[in-house]
């Protein structure tokens, strides 16, 4: 067996126990070796059901503003990004919202019960607001109350005193079980003095916010910020902490950067929480749609079992029929099955019925390639050329048209994910997601993993003393 072909084992008999591991759990947990008592990875890899298999709600949101009103793309899709982020404060899990321009936006809610909470969420004005919370240091997440709050010239908090009939501020007791504190804290400024929010790569690593506030707060800002050197501001989106960093400096000129071991992703998301603390778009629901989950539950059901029966059509053909290099295929499809599944679960991909259609029909795809390289394998040992000879022949002739049909394919796909993501279509989104990371598998097997198992069972083997092996 030629040397480049046994390097390949190295890299695929990780790859297939990484995907069995992955396919056989709900939660991944990685413990960091070079620290004891931290986790490296801790993920909930459940196949995640799309609303037609799971059962929910659909809504259609417009814009509630004057048909003559105009809608940019750009506040359309932060007002997308806005209600997604409010909607997952609910506990529902794989909420999609789409935007459908010029005015519209489709959003999904599997596994919802509630409308109403649903609504309401979606209907909230979104108050941001920067919280004093002295030496106090507050977890994400936590629900505290506020209270306006002014700045003197030296930089303190001037706590409003009760009237006759005001109720004085409750003595703070956390209670960290329920996630929320009864402590009222002062607010120093809310969201409008903001000017401009971005995000910007960390002098040593990671990702930081940087922001601008406007010349009426600026003055104001820089007095409280020199007066609370290592205390904490927190950043507060309707009474609930989305970060609590410290004052590590006097903030002059209006002008200042939020740290605190972001990613980009987690950035730009609480970028846009900062930036727009209430909806661009003023929005409105203007259609309900219930789904049940019994309709799911069989239609997943039904999907499994042509899943199935497909996979075994296709791999009692393959052993039939190429006899065995075909049941080396199988083998490789089998890799094929358990890798596409990891991928649906690490990516994560939100399974629709068109999804699962999608899958299905990459299996039968996933054998193209196999039977092309088959074909000139026997093509080439009728010619008398050696076993060895013949495989890798066999490939570079199969592969300008395994190249150019699932360039093809995946070409097909991008349109349909384009159309999808454009038109609000979630479904087709769906089918061209599962199908393309099918193609993609796909060529993978084909190209590497069948390839290296036949020069592995192969080689040594020759094909004038037992051509039936080989269907010739």
């Amino acid at each position: 067996m030629k040397r480049s072909q046994t390097r390949w084992l190295f890299f695929i008999i990780p790859l297939i126990a990484l995907a069995i591991w992955v396919d056989l759990s709900k939660q991944i947990t990685v413990s960091n070796p070079f620290k004891s008592g931290t986790t490296l990875i801790d993920r909930k890899v459940d196949i995640r059901l799309g609303l037609d298999l799971r059962g929910g709600v659909q809504a259609l949101l417009e814009a509630d503003l004057p048909a003559t009103t105009s809608v940019s793309s750009n506040d359309l899709d932060v007002t997308r990004q806005i209600l997604e982020s409010r909607a997952n404060a609910l506990g529902v899990s794989e909420v999609t919202m789409v935007s459908a321009p010029p005015r519209r936006i489709v959003a999904e809610f599997p596994g919802a019960t509630n409308q109403n909470e649903v609504d309401a969420a979606l209907r909230q004005t979104g108050l941001l607001e920067f919280v004093d919370l002295g030496a106090t240091s507050l977890p994400k997440d936590t629900v505290i109350q506020t209270q306006p709050c002014e700045v003197d010239a030296s930089g303190m908090p001037i706590v409003p005193t009760p009237g006759p009939t005001d109720t004085p501020p409750p003595t703070a007791t956390p209670d960290a079980a329920a996630g929320q504190t009864n402590q009222v804290y002062c607010t120093v400024m809310t969201g409008k003095a903001l000017d401009t929010v971005a995000v910007q790569p960390g002098q040593v690593s990671g990702f930081v916010i940087a922001f601008t506030l406007k010349s009426d707060y600026s003055q104001m800002f820089a007095n409280y910020t020199g007066a609370h050197q290592g205390q904490i501001l927190a950043l507060v989106l309707d009474k609930k902490i989305l970060s609590a960093p410290s004052i590590n400096a006097k903030i002059d000129q209006g002008k200042g950067i939020i740290e605190g071991n972001f990613t980009q992703e987690s950035a730009n998301t609480l970028a846009i929480q900062l930036r727009y603390g209430s909806l661009p778009v003023p929005i409105k629901i203007v259609e309900w749609l219930s789904i049940g989950p019994t309709l799911g539950e069989e239609s997943v059901r039904r999907s499994v079992i042509a899943g199935i029966i497909g996979l075994s059509v296709v791999v009692l053909f393959m052993a039939l029929y190429y006899r065995l290099p075909g049941f080396i295929a199988d083998l490789a499809l089998i890799v094929y099955a358990l890798v596409s599944i990891m991928l649906f679960k690490l990516v994560p991909v939100v399974l629709t019925l068109p999804g699962i259609a999608g899958f299905i029909l990459s299996i039968g795809m996933a054998v193209d390639a196999n039977i092309l390289i088959f074909e000139r394998l026997k093509e080439e040992l009728r010619s008398g050329r050696t076993l060895r000879q013949a495989i890798d022949l066999g490939w570079a002739r199969a592969w300008p048209s395994i190249r150019d049909s699932n360039l093809s394919t995946l070409i097909t796909c991008a349109i349909l994910f384009i159309f999808g993501n454009t038109f609000g279509a979630s479904m087709v989104k769906g089918f061209s997601v599962t199908l393309a990371l099918g193609v993609l598998v796909s060529l993978f097997t084909a190209i590497i993993a069948t390839r290296t198992f036949l020069h592995l069972v192969l080689d040594n083997i020759k094909t004038t003393e037992h051509p039936r092996w080989f269907g010739i």
